[in-house]
């Protein structure tokens, strides 16, 4: 064995620390990872950035109200804004006269001062469907989609509002946030999503029966799509595979 290789070698295992030579994998506390979010993503590499939150009541009659709010960012976004579409579905022909809900529902208030994600659906009535969902979706691609935007825009300050059988609904913005809020009608419940400073909440109340609630909202990410090149990450990994032909 020729010795330039052996020195070498026995250098770069001196370097290494004692972690990194017996390839021990070392847990992080809770507080190291609230440091490195977002960190992990390279400088201009996210291209795409959307939101799209839905809330939608239809109750037992089969009419439905509800909204859809969006927001595209991307580099070629002048002035970010929320467009919001309003969902409004007649019911069954044969539809007769919904019973006036009778359950109750006492508490809660601790809801409005939670802290990230909070979902949340109480229910004081029969046959009723709620459901409540975050999604993260990240992709990759050479370019930006393209976008195009529907629906009213949903100036920051001004309420967006609408009403049907099912009940009345508004959209919010202010310098806070976007609300979401459904009141059905006939006592059946309400439904609020939020979406302000870091926090998301999806809150249902249901007093009635045979309705079904659904709150969604779906962060969107699109990354550049690279080549590796001699100074990324991988290009560095690829030097290191180097060391497996002399035995490491």
């Amino acid at each position: 064995m020729k010795t330039p290789i052996w020195l070498a070698a026995v250098c770069l295992a001196a370097s290494l620390p004692t972690q990194a030579q017996t390839l021990k994998p070392i847990e992080l506390k809770d507080q190291e990872l609230a440091n490195l979010r977002g960190r992990y993503v390279m400088p201009g590499r996210i291209i795409s950035f959307g939101i799209v939150m839905t809330s939608t009541w239809q109750n037992a009659n089969g009419e439905v109200i509800g909204a859809t709010s969006s927001m595209q960012i991307q580099q070629s976004t002048i002035k970010p804004q929320f467009y919001v579409s309003m969902i409004d579905e007649k019911g069954h022909a044969s539809a007769h006269s919904q019973s006036s809900g009778t359950g109750t529902i006492t508490g809660g208030s601790g809801l409005n001062s939670t802290e990230g994600v909070t979902q949340v659906v109480r229910a004081a009535g029969d046959n009723n469907t709620a459901y409540n969902n975050v999604d993260i979706n990240v992709t990759k691609a050479n370019q930006a989609p393209a976008t195009q935007q529907q629906g009213q825009v949903l100036a920051a300050g001004s309420t967006l509002v609408g009403a049907n059988g099912a009940g009345s609904l508004s959209v919010s913005s202010s310098g806070t946030g976007v609300q979401m809020n459904i009141v059905a009608n006939n006592n059946q419940g309400s439904t609020a999503q939020r979406l302000a400073q870091g926090r998301l909440m999806q809150n249902t109340t249901l007093l009635g029966g045979g309705n079904r609630v659904s709150n969604l909202t779906s962060l969107n990410v699109v990354l550049r799509d690279n080549a590796p090149t001699a100074g990324s990450v991988n290009g560095n990994l690829d030097q290191l595979k180097g060391l497996r032909t002399l035995g490491f």
